[in-house]
């Protein structure tokens, strides 16, 4: 194990509404470091292991666990550092203070207070700019622990975020909305004041300073209502009297007085007269922009800022001037955009911490010569809708009625994992839930409305957002991507290379092409498949584009044909309608499945590798255990669906058999971490082995000392018909844990 050198100081004491407290920072050899309060730190445990690095593994007290390779880590050192209290006893967060792991979108927070004040921005009847300072409270306060919520729209019911997310609100009346300020004024250092009339751009200014000095962003009229409200508060910044007139120019300035200060890790871009996402913002010390792409002196100086954020870590939120520009010009350096423009409460949402609470999948039966159809939604990349219109076009009575693949969004797992829990908890099993374009967060390879690539054909930036897109999809149990709209040979290696979860991509035929878009494979195992039609605008529509191909089934192969429908103008109420349309165009041989069995029929079609354990014949046996054997590979690695060992002795088996034999290359194994469980529960000896008669076996893979949460392995093709995964030594409490187990292989 590396040696790790350790400095340690002395407390000093404490002094009158302040605290010395001991500081632990962790410095790593690429530069990077954390900096924890040692109260913070519940734990600290080492995992040695014998292939790969050593481990270092913190617990904190709000609930984060920090994973460190020991050999990145430099020294370890432990120093004084001064903090303020308010009167309640909680230490009062900067932005500098927030935990902020190098593998999380966001910073990491408290849970929420056991009670939160609500505060309904509507029916206190207040102002843009008034929404605007209630939201850079929201940050500023809950920072420190989330204490503060705040309606704002009305699509779905009040009650269904709180509820999902198990909150005890406290509504505040209306016309009292001012003593939320008055509440938390003790964590307040005073007011930035600005005026919005040489240029409404001054409102972000003013929030990305109040995020960085605990300052309340206000006009004079509003510094009157806090007066009135006996809410003395000093201004420490004064804006008005800058002559600025342009957004150029207010943002030049933030840029060369403030970026140095902001982190570099999250930036905002909101139009100045939305509050929505300025809690997060104030809470990281993020700045907020609202540059336009499309207009080159802007488009310079949002290029400057987007250099300094990291390519695979760092994302853009909120939204831009103009979609393709924007979203296409954060793509070109590698950073995924989330669409979240009206997105509420993510200091709040985000602070419940919980692990993604994958549903198991269906099994699927056997290929047949059919009309393989896979019909996607659109829109779910955007996570205002995911938190709003979805909420309500979930409900539909459509529904379940026939399979239908949902966009979602990844970033949701750091966003809100509560609410795709929500969703995994009322899905159906005709309900797959898929990512958006294209990963993590909205990014755009190929703009084919403008024809050009905005990462260039052969640039490696989309590398990074391949390996940050793996992460969350698998976090979310998401195993198809919606491309928009296309990607060149390079791209498409990327993702096959660093996003082995995938089941396959499609990506969107604009029918602006010279005839459509092609079908294809990368790498021998990852199938690219046009939507054809894709944002169509009702069945007819793509009743209309399937026929194209359907009238020329002969019933002598599976053909397969995919499309996607807007949201907006044809939601699940709508789109069963396709049952009967489709059948009609070849009685009795349409089968309209969920994206991850269509990709799985075509693979099978192709004599392309695809995941044996989605087949619904086989059958799984195991040694003595807790829970049902076939938890090991029913498609969900979660709490709840893990296959675990009946006694502690650190032993345990699980064999498949898939009926028939398959030529076999790759195995997944997803220990107790994949679940949500502690990395000290994963297995840490097992070997895998392949038979043909389930007598004579082969060994495949021998594995000692894992610390991983996932292994993924490929050997070298083999004929088999059973595979077994045989563990000799489990978790730290004896129990063998198997999540999930996936084979793939072809004939």
């Amino acid at each position: 194990m590396r040696k790790i050198l350790v400095v340690a100081a002395l407390s000093l004491g404490t002094l009158w509404g302040w605290s010395q407290e001991m500081v632990m920072k962790v410095q790593r050899t690429d530069g990077s470091s954390t900096r924890t309060p040692v109260a913070d730190v519940k734990q600290i445990s080492f995992l040695t292991a014998e292939e790969g690095s050593d481990v270092m593994l913190e617990w904190l007290t709000n609930g984060t666990l920090l994973r460190t390779a020991v050999d990145s880590v430099e020294e370890i050192t432990f120093a004084d550092t001064t903090f303020e209290y308010n009167s309640s006893g909680y230490r009062i967060l900067e932005a500098a203070d927030l935990c902020w792991p190098e593998d999380r979108l966001l910073p990491c927070f408290l849970p929420p207070a056991s009670s939160i004040r609500a505060l309904d921005m509507n029916a206190a009847n207040l102002s843009d700019e008034e929404r605007i300072m209630f939201c850079t409270l929201q940050g500023i306060v809950n920072r420190t622990q989330p204490r503060i919520l705040l309606y704002n729209h009305n699509e779905e019911p009040r009650s269904t975020w709180p509820t999902a997310h198990n909150l005890n609100t406290t509504t505040l009346t209306p016309t009292r909305a001012y003593n939320l300020v008055k509440q938390f004024r003790e964590e307040l250092r005073g007011l930035v004041l600005y005026s919005n009339e040489k240029c409404a751009d001054f409102s972000n200014l003013a929030v990305t300073i109040a995020g960085l000095d605990r300052l309340l962003p206000v006009t004079a009229e509003i510094m009157e209502k806090l007066e009135a409200n006996g809410i003395d508060l000093p201004v420490v910044e004064d804006l008005t009297p800058l002559n600025l007139t342009t957004a150029l120019e207010v943002y030049t300035h933030l840029y060369n007085n403030y970026w140095s200060r902001c982190n570099h890790r999250l930036l905002i871009s909101l139009r100045p007269t939305i509050p929505y996402v300025h809690d997060i913002g104030t809470a990281a010390g993020s700045a907020c922009v609202w540059l336009d792409p499309r207009k080159t002196p802007e488009r310079l100086l949002l290029d400057k800022m987007l250099k300094e954020l990291t390519p695979g870590r760092d994302i853009v939120l909120g939204w831009y001037p103009e979609e393709r520009s924007g979203v296409g010009e954060a793509t070109k350096y590698g950073l995924s955009t989330v669409p979240a423009d009206f997105f509420e409460n993510t200091t709040v949402y985000a602070a419940v911490n919980k692990p993604v609470r994958i549903s198991p999948v269906p099994k699927r039966p056997r290929l047949e010569n059919k009309v393989y159809a896979a019909i996607y939604i659109s829109d779910g990349d955007n996570i205002q809708y995911c938190q709003h219109a979805m909420a309500k076009i979930f409900e539909q009575g459509g529904r379940g009625r026939m399979a239908m693949n949902w966009t979602i969004s990844p970033a949701l797992a750091d966003f809100s994992p509560s609410m795709l829990n929500y969703y995994y908890g009322k899905a159906t099993q005709n309900d797959c839930f898929v990512s958006g374009p294209s990963g993590v967060g909205y990014a755009m390879p190929y703009d084919a409305h403008n024809s050009r690539y905005y990462a260039p054909a052969n640039s490696e930036v989309i590398v990074p957002y391949t390996q940050l897109t793996q992460r969350y999809l698998e976090k979310c149990g998401l195993r198809v991507i919606t491309i928009w709209d296309n990607i060149s040979a390079t791209q498409r290696a990327a993702y096959a290379e660093h996003c082995p979860y995938l089941y396959g991509l499609t990506i969107n035929d604009w029918e602006r092409q010279a005839g459509r878009l092609p079908y294809g494979v990368q790498a021998d195992w990852l199938p690219i498949a046009p939507l054809y039609p894709c944002y169509a605008n009702g069945a007819d529509v793509i009743t209309d584009f399937f026929n194209r191909d359907i009238k020329n089934f002969q019933g002598t192969a599976p053909i397969f044909v995919t499309g996607q429908a807007t949201v907006w103008d044809a939601g699940p109420d709508k789109l069963v309608a396709l049952q009967d349309r489709l059948d009609a165009l070849a009685p009795g041989n349409v089968c309209i499945v969920r994206a991850d069995h269509w990709f799985s029929y075509y693979n099978e079609t192709h004599h392309l590798p695809f995941n044996l354990t989605l087949m619904e014949d086989m059958v799984i046996t195991s040694s003595p255990s807790r829970t049902n054997a076939k938890l090991a590979a029913d498609g969900s690695p979660s709490q709840g669906y893990i296959w675990i060992s009946k006694d502690t002795d650190g032993t345990g088996w699980v064999q498949l058999d898939f009926q028939k034999p398959f030529t076999v290359s790759r195995y997944v194994v997803r220990h107790a971490e994949a679940g949500g469980l502690e990395p000290l529960q994963n297995n840490r000896d097992f070997t895998v082995e392949t038979s043909l008669d389930g007598e004579n076996w082969t060994r495949v893979g021998t594995h000692k000392g894992n610390i991983a949460a996932v292994t993924d392995a490929s050997f070298s093709p083999v004929e088999a018909r059973y595979l077994r995964v045989n563990v000799t030594r489990g978790g730290s409490d004896g129990h063998v844990r198997i999540g999930d187990i996936e084979v793939y292989g072809a004939h």
